[in-house]
């Protein structure tokens, strides 16, 4: 207690003396003030708006230069600009080896050496070589073209050169299940796939012969250079021998001259929703409505330059990360590609005592799904867990002393070298902005990543129906809980929803669904008028508007919260509306979960719910029971479920959720939820009728049918 009494003494001493000089020089009244200020307002002076950001009141923004209004421009532009600078970095694999587990499972690791780069000429020559490739290959212009990929540099360059050609771009992720890959392939009309040598052999190659029309297959790898067990008809190529066709002589002007360039209004994108409901619906996305998407994004990025380095490891076919990358590309920052695992030391691909990707790219930016954050988070306290009482409890004194601080607008620079140093080394300790997205963020998540990764998180809010873009908070709010004001090209309004009870006339802030219009708003479904005329509408003005299904509401600043959601409103027996996802989001900040789905019958009276738990956590709950067995014997457990429910419980009442909103069953799941899987979107968003069939029995069971 004498050291805690000493270092508590040294900050204060340490505060005291430093604080008048470094308040002036800090600008921490000003950050301050910048966090209070108003960020948006009704311009219709109406509750229900809509709200447009302080300075695009009069119009909304919808490019970043004048004249560059299509990606082929942008990219050209920043190829002109930057002509020299690192654009596109890939690490060299140093060697690759099998890693048996005590268990006997093998596990593959690898060594990986420094970035290799790509400058933005080099880029910008590549994808060109590659679109006029294409092009002799029998691509035509405004006719669809597939890329089903992994993140990586040759993604970007194929896009690149879609973009360039007025090829338009048809994304499939790549844990689509068969069926799925198969239908948007169908329904596109693809002729030409461009995919990778592992994807060919793992999900292509079974279903190419359900996919009639499909003629070219380019894979990105250099080898192998022969593909047995093709279907007859169906031509394979390397992306180097692609390049080199469309480098010769005869073809490269020529081709590229008679090419009709794309204009705003064309499509350059059909994104296939990863479709937490259903067959995935094709998203129409036009070079002008990315252009919009990524000015409202870009703005709200503090001075994005050339200096800046993005770590790109999210799948580029979900729209956050294909926005983020075209972000960086059109400010000259550097991109250096990743994998979820490889990416920070601790990673399950990299070889103990190798580095992982953050440690030696030591990025500036990144972009993160919740899960992601979720995890560093839950990893980093149970390590803190483990400490000492000395050092927890030091721990707890600066997590505290720095939250207090932030709030007041001030930073912390002595918590953050002697304290958070470590915890900031593990995205490679050199990352000042943080952009979360895909899902909503736990409070608790957003503000331990604002304390310990000493930076701030943008929570942002975006469909692929509205390119990402809709909100973004401000790097100087530390509120929690919210997703910011609408960005510079979009505007809000809020729809009375009766059923669910919100109404923009509501107090103290106004309620309802949320509509998002502007240039960055869609072209709609493919081959989808139904759902068009469902989901989009044009106002009076010509303004285009998608209804996104999300309940929000207004707080005073002009910042947005999402609130519920339309799809995830039950209805029970006696009468109560259950949010599902607002009892998944309160509990799923309990330690002895890592991932949690809530499902209610209407015919029924209560809540039930199937809980992926902690491994740790759980496994020390067994020891401390005295439960022996398998890890999935111990999830099977009556006894082990009866007392994760009483835990869950506990949770729930403190979080002040109502008596009808609190599981009364649950099912513990042995098996964690991946999109290979199929439990999960590859933004780890739930898949609700998966999850529902996959459990079947434990519903049946849970309900007393069983």
């Amino acid at each position: 207690m004498l050291r805690l009494c000493v270092f508590r003494s040294v900050v204060w001493v340490y505060s005291v003396i430093t604080f008048i000089p470094w308040y002036f020089f800090s600008g921490a009244g000003s950050n301050l003030e910048r966090a209070r200020r108003i960020k948006a307002n009704s311009v219709s002076r109406r509750p229900a708006g809509p709200y447009r950001a302080i300075n695009s009141q009069e119009k909304l923004v919808a490019w970043l230069h004048p004249g560059v209004g299509t990606l082929d421009k942008m990219f050209e532009h920043a190829a002109r600009k930057f002509p020299q600078r690192d654009c596109l970095g890939t690490r060299e694999v140093l060697s690759e080896e099998d890693e048996i587990q005590p268990n006997g499972k093998v596990f593959k690791k690898v060594i990986l050496g420094n970035y290799n780069w790509l400058s933005y000429d080099e880029a910008y020559q590549t994808a060109k070589c590659f679109g006029n490739g294409l092009a002799a290959l029998s691509q035509k212009p405004q006719c669809n073209i597939a890329i089903f990929c992994e993140t990586r540099a040759e993604w970007i360059i194929a896009a690149q050169a879609c973009f360039m050609y007025n090829f338009p771009l048809v994304t499939l992720y790549a844990t689509l299940g068969p069926a799925a890959i198969a239908h948007g392939l169908n329904e596109t009309e693809v002729t030409h796939i461009i995919t990778s040598k592992d994807l060919l052999h793992s999900r292509l190659k079974a279903i190419l012969c359900e996919v009639p029309r499909l003629k070219y297959v380019i894979v990105v790898d250099n080898k192998p250079t022969s593909w047995p067990d093709i279907p007859r008809g169906i031509m394979v190529y390397n992306m180097d021998a692609v390049k080199k066709l469309g480098s010769k002589p005869d073809n490269s002007e020529y081709l590229y001259s008679l090419i009709k360039k794309p204009e705003p209004s064309d499509v350059a994108v059909i994104m296939y929703t990863s479709g937490s409901t259903g067959i995935p619906k094709g998203v129409m996305i036009s070079h002008g409505n990315i252009i919009a998407g990524v000015t409202g994004m870009a703005e709200r990025i503090p001075d994005l330059n050339e200096t800046d380095t993005y770590i790109g490891y999210l799948p580029l076919a979900h729209v956050l990360e294909l926005s983020a990358e075209l972000v960086c590309i059109s400010h000259g920052c550097r991109i250096g590609y990743s994998s979820p695992q490889t990416l920070a030391d601790q990673s399950t691909k990299i070889k103990k005592g190798s580095k992982g990707d953050t440690s030696v790219l030591k990025p500036t930016l990144m972009a993160a799904v919740p899960e992601i954050m979720d995890r560093i988070y839950k990893n980093v306290m149970t390590k803190v867990e483990e400490m000492s009482r000395f050092q927890k409890t030091l721990f707890v004194l600066a997590y505290n002393y720095k939250m207090e601080q932030i709030s007041k607008g001030y930073s912390t620079p002595l918590c953050d070298s002697l304290v958070f140093k470590r915890v900031r080394a593990l995205l490679g300790g050199n990352t000042r902005l943080l952009l979360s997205g895909g899902a909503p963020l736990s409070p608790a998540t957003q503000r331990f990543m604002n304390i310990c990764l000493c930076c701030p998180v943008g929570q942002g809010y975006g469909l692929t129906e509205t390119c990402g873009a809709g909100t973004i908070t401000e790097i100087w709010d530390y509120s929690t809980g919210r997703v910011g004001a609408p960005l510079v090209c979009s505007e809000i309004m809020l729809k009375d929803w009766e059923e669910g009870g919100y109404y923009s006339k509501d107090k103290p802030n106004p309620r309802g669904e949320i509509l998002i219009g502007g240039p960055n708003v869609t072209m709609g479904y493919y081959k989808n008028e139904a759902k068009n005329r469902e989901d989009f509408f044009v106002d009076g003005k010509g303004q285009r508007w998608f209804c996104t299904g999300d309940i929000g509401e207004f707080h005073s600043d002009g910042c947005l919260k999402i609130i519920d959601r339309k799809k995830d409103l039950v209805k029970l027996q006696a009468g109560e509306y259950v949010s599902l996802g607002k009892v998944e989001a309160v509990l799923k900040n309990c330690p002895l979960i890592d991932n949690i789905c809530a499902y209610a019958n209407s015919d029924q009276s209560y809540v039930i719910s199937f809980v992926v738990p902690n491994h740790k956590q759980l496994m020390a709950m067994a020891e401390q029971m005295q439960v022996r067995g398998t890890w999935e014997e111990i999830c099977n457990n009556p006894q082990m479920e009866k007392e994760v429910l009483c835990i869950i419980t506990e949770a729930a009442i403190s979080a002040k959720l109502e008596r009808f909103e609190i599981p009364r069953k649950i099912r513990l799941s042995s098996e964690p939820w991946t999109p290979e899987t199929g439990l999960v979107t590859d933004a780890f968003k739930l898949k609700r009728k998966e999850l529902k069939t996959h459990y079947q029995e434990d519903i049946e069971r849970m309900y007393g049918g069983k």
